[in-house]
């Protein structure tokens, strides 16, 4: 046996060992949360009132997720959260308009509480000091503030 042939033997070798850690390393791949859809707050959602026009609707909540052409007075607001490659969590409100007006409120979004809004919350902490835009730190610099 050659030289080439035990070198080419070698690293054939050393491939397939290598694809086969990298195959068996598959299940241990960071899986990042996943959200789809409109993500409705629980004071949005809880200021929502019979009554209120299609244009207020929207501004609080923003554009429906589903708005049929076939069905004018009909909006869906769906949204879908699966947790680190989990099952998803679906979400929905549909909010029905009679001439204009806010008539009717139904699904899931009223009845518990909101994973995405309650993620929303979390990076929302109150506690913590707000990130503080690049003028007020130059303003402070020059003011011989905390940064000096």
């Amino acid at each position: 046996m050659s030289e080439a042939s035990k070198t080419l033997i070698v690293l054939r070798a050393l491939a397939l060992a290598g694809s086969l850690l990298v195959t068996a390393c598959g299940s241990i791949v960071y899986k990042q949360n996943i959200q789809q859809g409109n993500v409705l707050d629980n004071e949005d959602v809880e200021a929502l009132e019979l009554g209120m026009t299609k244009r207020q609707v929207r501004s609080l909540l923003g554009s429906p997720s589903v708005s049929s052409p076939f069905h004018q007075d009909r909006w869906d607001y769906m949204n879908t959260y699966s947790a680190r490659g989990g099952e998803p969590t679906k979400r929905l409100l549909t909010l029905e308009f009679e001439e204009g007006a806010l008539a009717s409120m139904s699904g899931n979004y009223l009845e518990e509480e909101s994973i995405a809004s309650e993620a929303l919350d979390e990076l929302q902490d109150a506690e913590e000091t707000p990130i503080q835009d690049l003028e007020s730190l130059r303003s402070e610099d020059d003011q011989g503030g905390p940064g000096t």
